[in-house]
């Protein structure tokens, strides 16, 4: 089985795969204090709750754009289940042309949801990611990663607006009957859901007239939100940044 651990500044994502099959899903709320005895023993709990134990892992991946908690999530790995993660960043050889000006910055989530999208879709493809940022990325006709957008993602944005506005209070998030709210609930409601869907659109579409079409896939926390209410996306995949881990780890040779 492999495990494999993307890292981001919200959560970190853990799979286990049996072959090609997702046999463990799993989320860790990310603090950058916790120490490696704390991050090995919570996925060793995760995992073990649904069946699997150290023993059945015969490898390791991990992704990670949190470089003040990477060591500690790979120390705690090997201490508690006994794998040291490979690790995915812009050097790895990762089988996918860049054509990003400096291939250096591009955070590791980007590039392995490249791989992701691409061990499943024929390109060109969009990949919308909801995470900590919402980050657009784009791969042309010849499976070339060309780069993409970041904006700030969608429980940034909210919760400065809670801090900043005094009368504007936190709301659940959930989809709005209609686009004219009739409370500050509604209201709040439908700014968010229906103006980030619209802010995925508008970009989306750019991107699309660049690439000359392009399938669209959404992925990340807020996707089951907030893609439903757009117009351009065509599939969410919340596995594509796993599968891509899967793929990366694969291009070792070792995964059976």
């Amino acid at each position: 089985m492999l495990l494999t651990l993307d890292l981001g500044n919200t959560n970190l994502t853990v799979g286990v795969f049996s072959g090609d099959e997702i046999a463990v899903r799993a989320r860790i709320s990310t603090r950058r204090d916790r120490t490696s005895d704390e991050w090995g023993l919570m996925i060793a709990q995760q995992i073990e709750r649904r069946g699997v134990t150290a023993a059945d892992l015969e490898g390791a991946i991990l992704a990670s754009v949190v470089p003040p908690a990477t060591n500690a999530v790979r120390e705690g790995c090997v201490g508690f289940l006994g794998v040291d993660p490979l690790l995915i960043d812009s050097a790895y050889d990762h089988g996918v042309p860049i054509a990003y000006a400096h291939p250096e910055e591009l955070g590791a989530d980007r590039i392995v949801n490249a791989a992701g999208a691409l061990a499943r879709f024929l390109p060109p493809l969009v990949i919308v990611d909801f995470g900590t940022a919402t980050t657009f990325d784009a791969i042309d006709r010849e499976g070339r990663y060309l780069g993409g957008a970041i904006a700030p993602g969608i429980n940034v944005s909210t919760e400065a607006l809670f801090q900043r506005a005094a009368l504007l209070h936190r709301v659940r998030l959930k989809p709005p009957e209609r686009a004219i709210g009739r409370t500050t609930e509604e209201s709040l409601q439908s700014g968010i859901v229906l103006g980030f869907a619209g802010q995925v659109d508008a970009l989306v579409r750019r991107m699309q007239q660049e690439l000359g079409g392009a399938k669209v896939i959404a992925t990340g926390g807020l996707a089951e939100l907030i893609a439903p209410h757009t117009e351009t996306v065509h599939e969410i995949d919340q596995d594509i940044t796993l599968r891509g881990l899967q793929a990366l780890y694969a291009r070792r040779g070792v995964h059976r």
